[in-house]
């Protein structure tokens, strides 16, 4: 998979994002705010992560997503390493990431990438998002928080 960042005059694979993040109103404000990076294998578009600077020296990973199609295939463990890659070469010292405390595999996956858990922030998709996600049969109620130096 080849992996580089959006151009200007490209439009934002939206459907993939909100795959990610459902909530259209803050996808929008992601990107208004960070750089979207695509993921291209053969040509087609199957995976996107966009870079959020958050605070001095801090950069968040948001919307990370890998086309149905494309899962299972080590993609999403290939963007995860590029984001981090990009953050160092951009001169951020520390990055955040945050997921549901229902989606296992995500939590796996960032901490064989060598994320820590630093919080969790209760009730997040309570009072960000109307109507409930489940995932894995778990309610998806807390944001919990990692992040690791780079």
């Amino acid at each position: 998979m080849k992996v580089r960042q959006l151009n200007w005059n490209e439009t934002a694979p939206m459907d993939l994002l909100l795959s990610a993040d459902p909530s259209q109103a803050l996808v929008e404000q992601y990107l208004k705010r960070g750089q979207c990076y695509i993921g291209e294998y053969d040509s087609t578009l199957v995976a996107v992560y966009v870079l959020l600077p958050t605070r001095p020296d801090t950069v968040e990973l948001v919307n990370i997503a890998v086309s149905e199609g494309h899962q299972g295939k080590g993609l999403g463990k290939q963007l995860v390493q590029h984001a981090i890659a990009e953050g160092r070469r951009q001169g951020y010292k520390t990055m955040e990431i945050g997921t549901g405390n229902s989606s296992v595999a995500q939590l796996a996956l960032y901490q064989k990438c060598g994320f820590r858990m630093v919080g969790i922030d209760k009730d997040f998709f309570v009072r960000h998002y109307d109507e409930p996600i489940v995932e894995n049969g778990i309610p998806c109620l807390d944001m919990v928080r990692l992040a690791q130096d780079l």
